[in-house]
């Protein structure tokens, strides 16, 4: 049987216990803070990695224009199967999303007999290749609201592709 003592020196020990841990820390952090040191506190010595340089090229990107001129319609064919679950190519004939035929450089929610969300005549009135890059990045950032649940690509070059394919596909 365990008498009151025993339970009152197992109390006491977890107790300090726990206040070493807390008193420890309390410690460390005033030693190791970078604080500690003052505002004045350098690096002794810095490796110049180019990382600065290559975070400014990845934000830069490549130009949209160059690589609209220099897509490949039957990597955007490939590209097409994702939207092909929704979107068909034959004019007049509507799935869950709007027919794609001769989409480039169509008047935005002119589809007859498609009811459309209203979010995209808010932000343009044509598809040009530029807003249709726009839209497939990202369609809910470029067209708050829109009823598209695609995600979008990610991808530039894919983007590119995927536009000129649709600019070659006619009514």
């Amino acid at each position: 049987m365990i008498d009151t003592m025993t339970i009152n020196k197992i109390v006491a020990g977890v107790c300090c216990a726990m206040l070493v841990l807390v008193l420890g820390n309390w410690i460390g952090g005033k030693i190791y803070s970078p604080a500690h040191h003052g505002d004045d506190h350098h690096q002794a010595y810095t490796i110049d990695t180019g990382a600065e340089d290559a975070v400014a090229e990845v934000v830069d990107g490549p130009d949209f224009a160059k690589l609209l001129a220099s897509a490949d319609v039957s990597k955007g064919e490939r590209v097409f199967k994702k939207c092909a679950a929704c979107h068909g190519l034959e004019a007049g004939k509507n799935g869950t999303g709007p027919h794609l035929a001769a989409v480039v450089g169509r008047d935005i929610s002119s589809v007859d007999g498609f009811a459309y969300s209203g979010a995209l005549v808010k932000v343009a009135d044509v598809w040009t290749p530029e807003n249709l890059d726009g839209f497939l990045e990202k369609p809910k950032s470029w067209a708050p609201g829109t009823a598209m649940g695609f995600n979008g690509l990610a991808k530039p070059a894919d983007r590119a592709n995927l536009i000129a394919y649709l600019a070659a596909q006619t009514e």
